[in-house]
């Protein structure tokens, strides 16, 4: 059986040694508060077992990663009717940009881009009964982990700072591609990006797309189709313009937020997230990016 504890310990060792540890979020004002001190890996196999350091058991918000959650539960639903209203290209743009939405008549480059993401929020709001609740329920089901929880003041934090996302959801509201009233949607989404989970939770909630669909409770089973397309959105579109980057230095389809999380995963092998709130210049965990790639290369294990 393979250890990976001690490459996970060389890792922890280098990167919180640096003195740069980036700039946490302050566009989000309560994310603008946490300490970018922080910093933890957890890494679980398909076959159950579990590695760890550093703040891996500590909730934050996991913000973008939360588009691949749902994404899954939209795709559960409706299957690929979702890619009449969402394309699968990388966008090579910033996640909140608005020019290529007005360009490409309302239609969003991918589901990972926030306008994207507005548009499987929408399609969620519309076919769930309560839709906050049983997407919080969703994300507890396949964790089995009913600690989960929205962070309100997070929440609250981005709806009133929230203008660019205003403005993305209206113009997709021009083109037609909201069915529900703007507000509704938004507030959807901001409770979606605004849920706390830690390192080892996120862990959890990612074994389905390392393991052909079938997550730890067998509470959801998509098909091997459906999640080998969701694992190739986030090999090219999961890093917004850095995504080809991350595919050059790390080799993994993967998923990060403005929170500081990453999540990565190696089909049939394994999941590693990665919590370090300091962002790159690109709105990536500066931390997370660097231990993402020296794992794969200390390992060599990656789709490449």
């Amino acid at each position: 059986m393979r250890n990976f504890q001690p490459i996970l310990k060389e890792i922890y060792a280098s990167a919180t040694n640096l003195k740069d540890k980036g700039t946490v979020a302050s566009y989000i004002p309560e994310l603008a508060i946490v300490d970018k001190q922080n910093f933890g890996i957890h890494l679980r196999t398909v076959d159950g077992h579990e590695y760890a350091i550093g703040d891996y058991n500590k909730p934050f918000s996991i913000q973008s990663i939360s588009k691949v959650l749902s994404l899954t539960m939209a795709t559960s639903l409706v299957g690929n009717k979702i890619l009449k209203r969402v394309n699968v290209e990388p966008s090579g743009h910033p996640f909140n940009q608005l020019a290529l939405l007005e360009i490409e008549n309302g239609i969003p480059r991918n589901p990972f881009i926030n306008a994207g993401a507005m548009v499987i929020a929408d399609i969620l709001v519309s076919r769930l009964q309560n839709p906050k609740e049983d997407f919080l329920n969703f994300v507890r089901e396949i964790t089995n982990d009913i600690s989960i929880h929205f962070n309100e003041s997070v929440a609250y934090s981005e709806k009133v700072t929230g203008f660019k996302n205003y403005a993305a959801a209206n113009l997709l509201k021009s083109f037609g591609n909201l069915e529900n009233d703007v507000d509704v949607v938004l507030d959807f989404y901001f409770h979606q990006c605004s849920i706390e989970m830690t390192c080892s939770q996120l862990s959890k909630a990612f074994y389905l797309f390392a393991n052909k669909g079938k997550c730890l409770r067998n509470v959801l089973h998509l098909t091997e189709s459906q999640v080998k397309r969701i694992n190739a959105l986030m090999l090219t579109c999961g890093f917004y313009d850095e995504a080809g980057e991350f595919a050059f230095e790390v080799g993994l389809p993967g998923k990060s937020g403005v929170g500081g999380g990453i999540v990565a995963l190696l089909p049939h092998d394994f999941i590693i997230t990665t919590w370090s709130p300091g962002l790159n210049i690109n709105g990536n965990s500066k931390l997370g990016m660097q231990a993402l790639e020296e794992f794969t290369t200390k390992t060599q294990l990656s789709i490449f």
